[in-house]
Protein backbone atom coordinates (compact mmCIF):
# COMPACT_ATOMS: atom_id res chain seq x y z
CA UNK A 1 0.00 0.00 0.00
CA UNK A 2 0.93 3.90 -0.69
CA UNK A 3 1.89 5.63 2.55
CA UNK A 4 -0.52 8.20 3.65
CA UNK A 5 -0.08 11.59 2.01
CA UNK A 6 -1.57 14.93 3.36
CA UNK A 7 -4.71 16.25 1.70
CA UNK A 8 -7.05 19.02 2.21
CA UNK A 9 -9.83 18.63 4.87
CA UNK A 10 -13.27 17.94 3.63
CA UNK A 11 -15.52 19.92 5.77
CA UNK A 12 -18.82 18.44 4.31
CA UNK A 13 -21.91 17.24 6.88
CA UNK A 14 -22.42 14.21 7.08
CA UNK A 15 -25.72 12.76 5.95
CA UNK A 16 -27.45 10.28 8.60
CA UNK A 17 -30.80 9.72 5.85
CA UNK A 18 -28.49 7.51 2.98
CA UNK A 19 -27.87 4.39 5.64
CA UNK A 20 -29.30 1.30 6.58
CA UNK A 21 -26.27 -0.16 8.66
CA UNK A 22 -23.16 1.10 10.51
CA UNK A 23 -19.55 -0.05 10.98
CA UNK A 24 -16.49 0.53 11.90
CA UNK A 25 -13.13 -0.30 10.34
CA UNK A 26 -9.52 0.11 11.40
CA UNK A 27 -6.67 1.04 9.68
CA UNK A 28 -3.55 2.18 10.25
CA UNK A 29 -3.23 5.38 8.53
CA UNK A 30 0.33 4.81 7.41
CA UNK A 31 -0.55 1.57 5.19
CA UNK A 32 -4.29 3.02 3.95
CA UNK A 33 -5.71 6.20 5.63
CA UNK A 34 -8.59 8.63 4.94
CA UNK A 35 -6.50 10.45 2.84
CA UNK A 36 -5.55 7.27 0.51
CA UNK A 37 -9.60 6.58 0.44
CA UNK A 38 -10.05 10.22 -0.28
CA UNK A 39 -7.57 10.17 -2.99
CA UNK A 40 -8.70 6.89 -4.68
CA UNK A 41 -12.47 7.36 -4.32
CA UNK A 42 -13.22 3.62 -3.33
CA UNK A 43 -11.12 0.32 -2.31
CA UNK A 44 -11.36 -2.70 -1.80
CA UNK A 45 -11.07 -3.50 2.14
CA UNK A 46 -8.77 -6.94 1.96
CA UNK A 47 -6.45 -8.40 4.16
CA UNK A 48 -9.03 -8.64 7.07
CA UNK A 49 -7.87 -12.03 8.51
CA UNK A 50 -10.13 -12.96 11.18
CA UNK A 51 -13.28 -14.83 11.11
CA UNK A 52 -15.67 -12.40 13.86
CA UNK A 53 -14.43 -9.52 11.33
CA UNK A 54 -15.15 -11.38 8.28
CA UNK A 55 -18.89 -12.27 8.95
CA UNK A 56 -19.01 -8.78 9.98
CA UNK A 57 -17.91 -7.56 6.59
CA UNK A 58 -20.37 -10.39 4.81
CA UNK A 59 -22.94 -8.44 7.01
CA UNK A 60 -22.56 -5.34 5.22
CA UNK A 61 -24.93 -4.12 3.09
CA UNK A 62 -24.47 -1.57 0.14
CA UNK A 63 -24.97 1.69 1.26
CA UNK A 64 -24.24 1.17 4.89
CA UNK A 65 -22.02 3.74 6.15
CA UNK A 66 -18.67 3.09 7.88
CA UNK A 67 -16.38 4.62 10.35
CA UNK A 68 -12.78 5.14 9.38
CA UNK A 69 -10.77 4.73 12.78
CA UNK A 70 -6.91 5.55 12.33
CA UNK A 71 -5.20 2.79 14.48
CA UNK A 72 -1.59 2.40 15.60
CA UNK A 73 -1.50 5.94 14.95
CA UNK A 74 -1.10 9.48 16.56
CA UNK A 75 -3.86 10.52 17.92
CA UNK A 76 -6.28 7.28 17.68
CA UNK A 77 -9.26 7.77 16.67
CA UNK A 78 -11.89 8.32 13.78
CA UNK A 79 -10.49 10.20 10.88
CA UNK A 80 -13.93 10.05 8.86
CA UNK A 81 -16.80 8.03 6.75
CA UNK A 82 -17.22 5.80 4.13
CA UNK A 83 -19.73 3.79 2.48
CA UNK A 84 -20.48 0.27 1.52
CA UNK A 85 -20.40 0.27 -2.40
CA UNK A 86 -19.66 -3.12 -3.27
CA UNK A 87 -21.18 -6.38 -1.26
CA UNK A 88 -18.71 -8.86 0.55
CA UNK A 89 -16.34 -11.17 -2.05
CA UNK A 90 -13.47 -13.40 -2.06
CA UNK A 91 -10.57 -11.41 -1.02
CA UNK A 92 -7.99 -11.89 -3.99
CA UNK A 93 -5.26 -11.40 -1.48
CA UNK A 94 -5.81 -14.75 -0.29
CA UNK A 95 -4.78 -16.28 -3.21
CA UNK A 96 -2.07 -14.37 -4.05
CA UNK A 97 1.37 -16.66 -3.28
CA UNK A 98 3.19 -13.09 -3.07
CA UNK A 99 1.00 -11.90 -0.50
CA UNK A 100 1.55 -11.55 3.55
CA UNK A 101 -2.38 -12.72 3.28
CA UNK A 102 -1.92 -16.00 1.72
CA UNK A 103 -3.94 -18.67 2.75
CA UNK A 104 -2.45 -22.24 1.21
CA UNK A 105 -5.96 -23.67 2.67
CA UNK A 106 -8.24 -21.19 0.46
CA UNK A 107 -9.56 -21.98 -2.65
CA UNK A 108 -11.34 -20.91 -5.72
CA UNK A 109 -14.27 -22.74 -5.37
CA UNK A 110 -14.37 -22.10 -1.13
CA UNK A 111 -12.38 -19.23 0.08
CA UNK A 112 -12.14 -17.99 3.59
CA UNK A 113 -12.15 -14.30 3.30
CA UNK A 114 -14.18 -11.58 2.19
CA UNK A 115 -13.58 -7.74 1.47
CA UNK A 116 -15.96 -5.38 1.29
CA UNK A 117 -15.63 -2.67 -1.07
CA UNK A 118 -15.93 1.15 0.57
CA UNK A 119 -16.16 4.53 -1.37
CA UNK A 120 -15.02 7.73 0.15
CA UNK A 121 -17.65 9.83 1.85
CA UNK A 122 -16.26 12.57 3.91
CA UNK A 123 -12.73 13.06 5.78
CA UNK A 124 -13.29 14.78 9.27
CA UNK A 125 -12.07 17.99 9.84
CA UNK A 126 -9.93 16.79 12.64
CA UNK A 127 -9.50 12.81 14.24
CA UNK A 128 -12.25 12.47 16.99
CA UNK A 129 -9.52 10.64 19.56
CA UNK A 130 -9.90 7.70 21.49
CA UNK A 131 -9.74 9.96 24.37
CA UNK A 132 -12.84 12.01 23.29
CA UNK A 133 -15.21 8.61 22.46
CA UNK A 134 -14.10 6.81 25.77
CA UNK A 135 -15.73 10.26 27.44
CA UNK A 136 -19.21 10.23 25.78
CA UNK A 137 -21.71 8.20 27.89
CA UNK A 138 -23.95 7.26 24.78
CA UNK A 139 -20.80 5.49 23.11
CA UNK A 140 -19.75 3.65 26.81
CA UNK A 141 -20.83 -0.02 25.12
CA UNK A 142 -19.29 1.06 21.11
CA UNK A 143 -16.95 -2.33 20.59
CA UNK A 144 -13.78 -0.21 20.17
CA UNK A 145 -13.89 0.83 23.81
CA UNK A 146 -14.54 -2.84 24.97
CA UNK A 147 -11.50 -4.46 26.92
CA UNK A 148 -9.56 -6.55 24.87
CA UNK A 149 -11.58 -5.76 21.57
CA UNK A 150 -9.03 -6.10 18.72
CA UNK A 151 -11.18 -6.52 16.08
CA UNK A 152 -10.75 -4.73 12.89
CA UNK A 153 -14.40 -4.41 11.60
CA UNK A 154 -17.47 -4.18 14.46
CA UNK A 155 -21.17 -3.42 14.16
CA UNK A 156 -21.95 0.29 15.52
CA UNK A 157 -25.59 1.21 16.63
CA UNK A 158 -27.05 3.83 14.93
CA UNK A 159 -27.04 6.26 18.17
CA UNK A 160 -23.23 5.75 18.66
CA UNK A 161 -22.75 6.72 15.15
CA UNK A 162 -24.50 9.83 15.05
CA UNK A 163 -22.84 10.60 18.54
CA UNK A 164 -19.52 10.19 16.71
CA UNK A 165 -20.58 12.55 13.62
CA UNK A 166 -21.81 15.05 16.31
CA UNK A 167 -18.25 15.27 17.58
CA UNK A 168 -16.77 16.00 14.74
CA UNK A 169 -19.44 18.43 13.25
CA UNK A 170 -18.05 21.72 13.09
CA UNK A 171 -20.29 23.82 16.04
CA UNK A 172 -21.59 27.09 15.01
Amino acid sequence: MIKKTKSKIAKAPVNLQKSTGFWLAKSEPSVYGIADLKRDKRTLWEGVRNYQARNFMRAMQQGDRVLLYHSNADPLGVAGVATVSALAQPDPLQFDKRSEFFDAAATKEQPRWSAVELAFETEFARVITLEELRAVKALSKLMILQRGNRLSVTPVQPAEFRAICALASPKG
